[in-house]
């Protein structure tokens, strides 16, 4: 059957070491080793960090997470209610640019593009709603 959880955070930096806890909790509940573990809690970070920065920009608002594992993957669907915006729809950065010549800011979607198998969005009920997926 696999572990699963599900559970909301206010759109806060503090919270993030919640989030991270319980994807530990979840993953190694199923015997997933460390690597695997962190490439998620990584791609999780990341993409509520961006959340509550960007899509919320400082508002009040809510973050909802659900997480499910077994032994062979984990998938992850965060949702939140910040205004529409498809973090798919970025370009992955130049990285073989010049420091200098880099534009600030769109590595965390490419990291976690690079360390998820399957990453999806979609807009529905006024909610952004991001599913990560990893085999493990």
């Amino acid at each position: 059957m696999g572990s699963q959880v599900s559970f909301e955070i206010p759109a806060v930096l503090d919270q993030i070491e919640r989030v991270s806890d319980e994807i530990n909790r979840c993953m190694r509940a199923e015997g997933v080793g460390d690597d695997q573990i962190l490439d998620v809690q990584l791609a999780v970070e990341e993409a509520v960090t961006n959340s509550i920065l960007h899509g919320y920009d400082g508002a009040r608002g809510t973050i909802g997470l659900r997480i499910e594992a077994d032994p062979h993957h984990v998938a992850v669907e965060i949702t939140d209610g910040a205004p529409a915006f498809d973090p798919l729809s970025m370009p992955d950065p130049d990285i073989g640019a010049d420091l200098e010549d880099r534009k600030i800011g769109g590595l965390g979607i490419f990291l976690i593009r690079q360390v998820m198998d399957e990453v999806t969005y979609r807009y529905e009920g006024n909610k952004n709603i991001l599913l990560l997926k990893k085999q493990t």
